[in-house]
């Protein structure tokens, strides 16, 4: 979903004044400022108005979820997997599209106006889980922790990374069912790449000096 419209489709006095085509909209007001795509003219004129559709947003984030609503294009269609910014009564907020709710069914993308409810998931900051192999290969001293991160922050199989008090080293990223844009659903060559937002879980080795030891 975007906030602004830098495109519009609107007669052109001087090429087009009887059929609509694409304009750059240089500033907006009353009447805005626009200039054809197809002939360079620049004018003024009056932006059409656009129909919003008010939807309620379900939002999940670590483990808890609340409700909240978001002002939606009338002509826009949704789909899973698609992020957006949601204002709240505490802050605004950046979700991703996990379901979309129509009257009798879930489907993964439909018009916005067929939609009931927009399910989400928090990705602005994130918590991923991490399941942590000791230094020495011990599998018994495994253990396991979440790692709180903007959704944005970069994991990648074969660096060493710190947090906190704890380094580490990625041995193994287990993706999201919803994280788009990867090859697998299980990241573990050297250089594989993910951001925290797309991880389900994370497999390291713990390079602290204050791992826990056998000794």
């Amino acid at each position: 979903m975007t906030d602004v419209t830098d495109r519009v489709a609107v007669p052109c006095p001087a090429c087009s004044p009887e059929f609509e085509t694409v304009h750059e909209v240089l500033s907006e007001g009353g009447q805005a400022t626009v200039k054809c795509t197809e002939c360079g003219h620049v004018h003024k004129t009056t932006l059409p108005e656009e129909t919003t559709l008010q939807r309620d947003v379900v939002v999940s984030q670590d483990g808890e979820s609340f409700t909240a609503s978001a002002d939606v294009p009338a002509e826009e269609t949704l789909a899973v997997g698609e992020e957006f910014l949601l204002e709240t009564d505490e802050a605004i907020m950046s979700v991703r599209i996990t379901s979309l709710e129509l009257d009798e069914n879930r489907v993964e993308e439909a018009p916005a106006e067929d939609v009931r409810t927009i399910w989400t998931r928090a990705v602005g900051n994130v918590s991923v889980n991490a399941t942590i192999h000791p230094k020495g290969g011990d599998r018994e001293g495994t253990r396991s922790e979440e790692l709180h991160v903007p959704g944005d922050y970069e994991f990648v199989v074969g660096e060493t990374d710190e947090l906190g008090d704890l380094e580490f080293t990625i041995e193994g990223i287990h993706l999201r069912e919803d994280a788009h844009g990867y090859n697998h659903e299980k990241l573990d060559h050297d250089g594989d790449m993910a951001f925290a937002k797309d991880i389900k879980r994370l497999l390291v080795r713990d390079e602290s000096s204050t791992a826990w030891s056998a000794w």
